[in-house]
């Protein structure tokens, strides 16, 4: 049987087509937000606490009177935008270190699999706080903390396809050509240990977006920044009051999670080399 094509292969997954869609339109909503609320999400748009669909605030104000719905179109740029970099600097470390610890082998591979574990035992929200609380929150130090509680089980699965993958023909070939150590695992095993880092930086992002929001939520997010866990944070002391001030951006975290988890699934299934094959 001849490979299914991709998208095939992705699209027989229902709930990865609509994890995709969902977002998609998440990502619409974040390029557009400049467009469709001009202005700063902290300006001030109407009467305080005013309800949802009452004087053309679609998701009603919060309680200095800023516009709900502008507060989660902007915030979805700032959650991505920390999702991705956060994800793609936590690939990078983990790569390298799993990369070098599955191919170089023996007391090399032992020292950085320590160092690996090491960082796996610190509750990773826990370091995530106090990275933030000793950097001062901005959007940078969010990043590099969130960066550096994600990339051990990168490591961990990348050094287990390198391990797999080491003795293969092809790469046993390319060291009698005399190729170096680093175009080997560079240009001939990471390319065939692609498919498990691109599922798991799909989960990585999702994570990540929960981490910026619950930071965010303490406080320790960047406060010039408007984020989904600031709203649902300035609105927890008044949910019985204004309940939509913590319920509508807790609905868009829980949507553009739930996507990427879908999405993730999908490729795991469509890069799954036994469906590749047809079966």
């Amino acid at each position: 049987m001849t490979p299914q094509p991709f998208w095939r292969r992705f699209a027989r997954n229902r709930g990865a087509v609509v994890g995709l869609v969902i977002l998609i339109l998440v990502l619409i909503l974040a390029a557009t937000a400049p467009f469709l609320f001009p202005g700063s999400p902290w300006d001030m748009a109407s009467a305080p606490f005013m309800p949802p669909g009452e004087m053309g605030m679609l998701l009603g104000t919060d309680s200095l009177g800023r516009d709900v719905a502008a507060g989660i179109a902007h915030g979805a740029r700032v959650s991505l935008l920390v999702g991705a970099v956060s994800t793609v600097a936590a690939l990078a470390l983990g790569v390298t270190i799993g990369a070098a610890a599955g191919y170089l082998g023996g007391g090399f591979d032992d020292a950085l699999m320590r160092f690996t574990e090491f960082f796996q035992t610190i509750p990773s929200f826990v370091f995530a706080v106090l990275l933030v609380a000793i950097f001062q929150p901005s959007i940078t130090s969010v990043v590099f903390a969130i960066a550096v509680v994600s990339w051990p089980p990168v490591a961990r699965v990348v050094r287990a396809e390198v391990l797999s993958l080491r003795s293969r023909e092809f790469v046993q070939a390319a060291e009698v050509l005399g190729k170096s150590r680093l175009s080997i695992v560079a240009g001939d095993i990471l390319p065939n240990a692609l498919s498990p880092i691109v599922v798991l930086a799909s989960l990585m992002v999702a994570n990540a977006i929960l981490l910026e929001s619950a930071l965010s939520f303490l406080g320790l997010g960047d406060p010039n920044l408007m984020s989904w866990g600031f709203l649902i944070g300035s609105g927890r002391s008044v949910i019985r009051l204004a309940w939509w001030m913590s319920v509508f951006p807790g609905i868009a975290i829980f949507l553009t999670v739930l996507s990427l988890n879908l999405v993730g699934e999908g490729l795991s299934d469509a890069l799954n080399p036994r469906l590749a094959r047809g079966a």
